[in-house]
């Protein structure tokens, strides 16, 4: 073979922890550019591990995620079983959303301004509604989920 692929010795943690810089483009349109899709630097980006994890479980820890482990133990499985199964189907669904938002912590930019590299400044419009009408779903199930609950309390 007249090519070679040299593989380097980095640690995934290295290469996670690389740090980049940023810079502000000279003459940004006005159109495609506000404070919100600024790049944040290094010294603004406030988050630890701890902040993260402690988002993620406030984001999992709701009402729908328990409906879930109480209907599995009403199929039949144990309590360890449900509570177990609700827990993978959660690490499951953190990969993906790890690797999603890894970029924008990173490189200090939002979804909306990443999604333009891949989908292009009109493109990157598609993957942002579809993100907003999967929260609005998401939304939509909550609120039925909690409309329910509040419904049989005041029922009883």
């Amino acid at each position: 073979n007249s090519w070679r692929i040299t593989r380097t010795k980095a640690s995934v943690r290295e290469v996670l922890t690389e740090p980049i810089e940023t810079t502000q483009p000279e003459s940004p349109s006005e159109a495609l550019i506000n404070d919100d899709f600024k790049p944040t630097s290094p010294e603004e980006r406030t988050f630890s591990v701890i902040d993260i994890a402690s988002l993620w479980v406030g984001l999992v820890v709701c009402v729908p995620t328990y409906t879930l482990a109480s209907s599995l133990i009403a199929m039949g499985m144990s309590w360890w079983q449900g509570v177990g199964t609700v827990l993978f189907a959660n690490m499951l669904v953190l990969v993906p959303m790890v690797l999603n938002g890894h970029p924008g912590t990173k490189y200090g930019v939002p979804f909306p301004v990443l999604a333009r590299a891949v989908f292009g400044i009109k493109g990157a419009h598609l993957p942002a509604m579809m993100r907003g009408l999967v929260a609005c779903g998401w939304f939509g199930i909550q609120t039925n989920i909690g409309g329910q609950a509040i419904h049989t309390l005041l029922m009883k």
